[in-house]
């Protein structure tokens, strides 16, 4: 059974997700279709980014991967097939790929008129352009016949969110902020910090391994399931009480 995951920004208020699922299923009856999220933020590629770089290393190589946060959906924005990594990846050519595949083997645009729905609307590509590929791919077909090659030098990348050396140890940022208010930084877990400082004038935590290590309502710093430093308070919202976001500076001290 061909895996299918879906990532949107739709929501479930409205038919959206039904609608590119429908014709999934139309294309491809015997996908197993699974959703990623469907809560990202309206157009916030970055949070989709995320999303989409801690989830899909996670499935069976042959698996393909629909994320559809678009912004500039029906504008000269390129909509892809990507190869890499063992899977294949469908969506816009707008960056949303980036943090997983920043250079991906091949690209692919998605212009063959047999792998779209008839008419195609400018603003549900998630429907006509990227579901019908995606069960053209479910159901075999190579990522060859979707199009033309992409240039390398026309895949669109979001901007580099790379931690920084400095002498008392790295400086670094928030990246995303989950649904808990944890803040989850670029710095890596295995860099060896014994404390990590929130900027400008947050606290200065000692590294610790779970929530349970502090009192209910304080904060505490320690490598999150991804690999990277992360600062939460427990049974709290870090966020809104360190008011913090993406783009936060984090200091890891060693």
């Amino acid at each position: 059974m061909p895996i299918c995951t879906l990532l949107t920004d739709f929501g479930l208020a409205d038919g959206f997700v039904g609608a590119v699922k429908g014709v999934l299923l139309s294309g491809a009856p015997s996908a197993q279709l699974i959703d990623l999220s469907h809560e990202v933020p309206p157009g916030d590629l970055e949070h989709g980014a995320f999303v989409l770089a801690q989830a899909v290393p996670l499935y069976p190589a042959g698996s393909v991967h629909v994320a559809v946060v678009d912004p500039g959906v029906g504008t000269a924005r390129e909509p892809v097939v990507v190869r890499h990594g063992g899977v294949l990846l469908v969506g816009p050519n707008n960056g949303l790929f980036s943090r997983l595949a920043p250079a991906p083997h091949d690209i692919f645009v998605i212009s063959n008129v047999l792998w779209l729905r008839p008419r195609p609307s400018a603003t549900f590509h998630g429907r006509d352009v990227f579901a019908p590929a995606a069960a053209a791919l479910l159901s075999g077909s190579p990522p060859e016949d979707a199009g033309p090659r992409l240039p390398r030098d026309r895949w669109v990348r979001l901007p580099a969110r790379t931690p920084s050396d400095a002498p008392w140890g790295m400086m670094g940022e928030v990246v995303h902020v989950d649904r808990f208010g944890n803040l989850i930084s670029n710095l890596p877990g295995t860099a060896g910090f014994a404390r990590v400082h929130l900027e400008p004038a947050g606290p200065t935590l000692e590294i610790a391994r779970t929530y349970g290590d502090v009192a209910p309502g304080a904060a505490l710093a320690y490598v999150g399931s991804g690999g990277k430093l992360e600062i939460a308070i427990r049974d709290g919202h870090a966020a809104r009480a360190l008011a913090a976001g993406r783009g936060t500076p984090v200091r890891g001290l060693r």
